[in-house]
């Protein structure tokens, strides 16, 4: 997440300087300046996320899987977004904002185990290729010149086109077994971002947290899943907007 926020700050820095500089030439007209007088705005964007698990493991996980496995940890792997920007305007600074999406990611379960004589790590990749459906509202600033700031909070579906549940775990070796997840997600979202009117459309930096609600988990006889009661997703997104 380092590299999200010094990525976030540096552009941000940058088009804020470069766009209190064209509001000190262009005085009170700034860009775009009925741009909200429209009730509705589309455009498009590009994102990275980074897609995680958060992990509750069972009460007696080690009994279940033998002393030797010490530890469950989740390592977050880096993604992209492309989507579409569909925005309604329900006051001067709310509006109602519908972003669907394809999202490609990946998260991997990691399974340490350690025993007297031996220590060794069982990787588990789970790949996965989203359809979002989030529906978010956004509050805004007043314009500052061509710059606004912004908040948002709201909900989201997700499809996952990739899910692994009808894989058969019983007749194939340790190494092939996979973590077989639930094809359906309900999450809900926060964030934080800013608008840069430039003079033929709107740029905007957005920074997002969503959640899952729902426990992805689908159980079967495998030591990676008998181990775990709960998986809910956890998603860090940095998208660029392009509205006109």
């Amino acid at each position: 997440m380092a590299k999200f926020r010094f990525l976030f700050l540096f552009v941000f820095s940058a088009l804020s300087g470069s766009l209190c500089a064209q509001h000190t030439q262009a005085g009170d007209h700034g860009n775009l300046r009925t741009y909200y007088n429209n009730k509705v705005n589309f455009g498009f964007y590009l994102g990275v996320n980074r897609t995680n698990f958060q992990i509750t493991p069972v009460h007696n996980w080690q009994s279940v899987a033998g002393d030797s496995l010490k530890t469950i940890l989740s390592s977050p792997q880096t993604g992209f977004n492309l989507g579409i920007v569909s925005e309604l305007r329900l006051q001067e600074y709310v509006t109602l904002r519908f972003l669907p999406d394809i999202a490609f990611g990946q998260r991997n379960l990691e399974y340490h185990f350690q025993s007297s004589t031996d220590t060794f790590d069982i990787v588990k990749k789970v790949e996965s290729t989203f359809l979002d459906f989030p529906l978010d509202f956004k509050v805004r600033s007043k314009r500052l010149g061509n710059f606004a700031a912004y908040m948002i909070g709201g909900g989201k579906y997700t499809l996952d086109l990739a899910s692994q549940k009808d894989v058969n775990n019983s007749n194939v070796s340790t190494v092939q077994q996979v973590v077989k997840l639930q094809k359906n997600d309900f999450g809900f979202e926060v964030g934080a971002g800013g608008d840069f009117f430039l003079p033929y459309f709107k740029f905007g930096i957005e920074l997002k947290l969503s959640l899952g609600l729902k426990n992805l988990l689908i159980k079967d006889t495998t030591v990676f899943s008998q181990t775990i009661d709960n998986l809910h997703s956890k998603v860090f997104l940095i998208s660029f907007t392009f509205e006109g």
